[in-house]
């Protein structure tokens, strides 16, 4: 009893804020349904009379009862209610503990580096453990930076001048150089000379040579120590220059100064510089041959090719190579040399009437021929290849004139076609004439893309537009392009020059137009034991004989002349200068097996002038010295 009176005295508020809620609700219900208030019996009893007490004790046992049953049922409600509250904590419990039992014999070290991967992207990944799954291909790939501040496309001659100069102007540059080849950026006259001449039997792998004058060095501008990681370029304070090989650019985008690689991955840059250099050509009648024709064709320019080429003539009876200019000649003389010793047969054709027949004069072209001849090669002339076919093992290369040639391998020596395949994308101009990237006097071909090297098509204020293929022209370009990309505003004026050795006994160096087409003007004397490329380069120190010039020696004064008789068109050619001329003006120069005069010719274009007499311009070169 006294249970139930403590028990009351604890709900009783609750009873009659419950008497309350439930009026107020009735009265709600009544005004909703639009009909009259309801009047509670509360109300009624308060205004009944006295005598009505039987009524007020059946409305207070009515109350009492539902009293009770509220009671009993609130109790059993809270009972239950504790109930199901301890049975959810304990199961809450239970699942913290399993939780916690299965972090705890879990090994930390894959979650904490998953945390730092996540705080930090570019660190590098934990090796994973032996039961992990490997991780995407994407994630083996190395750590590319999304933004260069000077890239360079094409890893040749003219973007590592390029990037030198970049350097030398801004010490603290980040230069990264993407190339489609897998090598790093190398010099590419050696590959048609010099390595051909080697001693060394493992030549091919190590690419080192050695020069005319017998000293030694790597076909490489720089060892790879010379470069960063392309994963440090971002990070390194000092900058460097870094080479991403084996990728192509395949898109740009001018207006977001940005390009696309062949893996869809893109970079970004500040100022972009194009030094794709060119392809060389093959002929339409090997293209459309067939897959066997194909096979056994070489079309020379890289260094794979030059290990692919040295192996063929290792192992094949005979050798074709079709083409007369500078990398067919120099290639021929190379092979043949070599065919002294192991019997290869080495062919060379051409459709002009010598060697070299569209650079030099018809008399000085016959007599280089007969030199080829002299190193071993079997030279065809006024050759027009009218198809090629693959039969009983060999390949039957027909001639328009009827005549027909068997060999076992074809190199395709006839030119080079300025790589433009990014013209498209970028909206950059292509010469309709010489090919090429049409760019400004600063080698600009818009405000923040520069062009250098093979690709470039551009304006000489002295010889008119014009495109240049040669390892000099790479350099100089090059440097220039860099030195503008950092803000110095520079014109091209530099007149690069070319050389071109037929073995070490037998070279020449150009400057200008020179084309057999123009009327020429001859000048030889007899030759020394020092008028050959080895003696040149004992002289200068360098095999590559450009390096010896600077920009300064270009505007010295020219050498005195020697008061000796000129000599014109003598039977033997062993040294001379003959000039190239445009309406009486010198546009070209070649200094055949005359060396180190370069800024002596250079100077003569420059300056531009007629000259009466081309025998007294040529005693400036001194080429009657002992």
């Amino acid at each position: 009893m006294l249970t139930c009176r403590a028990l009351w005295k604890k709900l009783a508020p609750l009873a009659r804020a419950s008497s309350t809620v439930c009026r107020q609700n009735v009265r709600r219900a009544g005004w909703n349904n639009a009909r009259t208030p309801l009047c509670v019996p509360v109300a009624h009893m308060s205004t009944g009379p006295v005598g009505g007490g039987g009524d007020n004790l059946k409305y207070a046992l009515l109350v009492g009862a539902a009293f009770v049953g509220g009671l009993t049922y609130a109790v059993i409600t809270v009972k239950g209610d504790q109930e199901r509250h301890r049975e959810r904590m304990a199961a809450i419990a239970s699942r913290k503990q399993k939780s916690a039992s299965q972090i705890h014999t879990e090994p930390l070290a894959p979650l904490e580096t998953k945390l730092e991967a996540a705080a930090a992207p570019d660190a590098e990944a934990a090796a994973p453990s032996e039961t992990a799954e490997p991780p995407p291909a994407a994630d083996s790939k190395p750590s590319l930076p999304s933004h260069a501040p000077y890239l360079l496309i094409g890893g040749g001659t003219a973007s590592f001048a390029a990037a030198r100069s970049i350097r030398a102007r801004d010490p603290g540059a980040k230069v990264l150089i993407i190339t489609d080849e897998p090598d790093l950026p190398y010099m590419r006259p050696p590959l048609s000379k010099e390595l051909w001449f080697s001693d060394d039997p493992s030549v091919t792998e190590t690419l080192r040579f050695k020069q005319w004058n017998g000293k030694e060095r790597s076909i490489y501008f720089q060892p790879p120590s010379f470069y960063i990681d392309t994963e440090e370029l971002r990070s390194a304070e000092n900058g460097g220059v870094a080479v991403l090989t084996g990728r192509k650019v395949v898109h740009m985008d001018v207006r977001g100064n940005k390009v696309k690689l062949d893996d869809d991955m893109e970079i970004s840059y500040d100022k972009c510089l194009i030094a794709t250099g060119g392809v060389p050509r093959n002929l339409q009648v090997i293209e459309r041959a067939g897959e066997e024709v194909m096979k056994r064709t070489t079309v020379f320019r890289k260094i794979d090719d030059f290990k692919s080429l040295d192996k063929v003539s290792r192992n094949t009876q005979s050798i074709t190579i079709i083409g007369g200019g500078f990398l067919g000649s120099e290639l021929a003389c190379a092979l043949g040399r070599r065919s002294t010793e192991s019997g290869l047969e080495v062919i060379q054709m051409f459709p002009e009437k010598g060697n070299m027949g569209k650079v030099l004069p018809e008399y000085l072209s016959n007599w280089t021929t007969e030199k080829v001849k002299k190193e071993g090669v079997k030279v065809i002339r006024e050759a027009v290849v009218k198809s090629v076919s693959y039969k009983d093992d060999k390949l039957e290369i027909k001639l328009k004139d009827g005549r027909v040639v068997r060999t076992d391998h074809i190199v395709a020596a006839v030119g080079l076609e300025p790589n433009v395949d990014l013209a498209k994308s970028a909206g950059l101009e292509v010469d309709s004439d010489f090919g090429g990237y049409r760019v400004n006097a600063e080698l600009q071909a818009r405000s923040n893309i520069w062009v250098a090297g093979d690709a470039a098509c551009f304006y000489d204020i002295r010889l008119g537009r014009r495109r240049v293929e040669h390892h000099d022209h790479a350099v100089v370009s090059g440097r220039l392009a860099g030195e503008n990309m950092t803000g110095a505003n520079k014109p091209y004026w530099h007149q690069s020059m070319f050389w071109s050795d037929l073995g070490p006994d037998v070279g020449y160096e150009a400057i200008g137009i020179v084309d057999s087409s123009l009327p020429t003007v001859g000048v030889f004397a007899k030759a020394t034991a020092k008028d050959t490329p080895k003696a040149a380069t004992e002289e200068s120190g360098t095999g590559i004989r450009s390096e010896s010039e600077t920009e300064e020696t270009a505007t010295s004064a020219v050498a005195p002349a020697a008061p000796a008789p000129v000599v014109e068109h003598r039977d033997e050619y062993g040294k001379g200068v003959i000039f190239y001329l445009r309406e009486k003006v010198v546009v070209g120069i070649i200094l055949w097996n005359v060396f180190n005069r370069m800024p002596i010719a250079r100077k003569i274009i420059k300056d531009g002038e007629e000259h009466a007499d081309l025998n007294e311009v040529a005693k400036l070169f001194n080429i009657h010295e002992d």
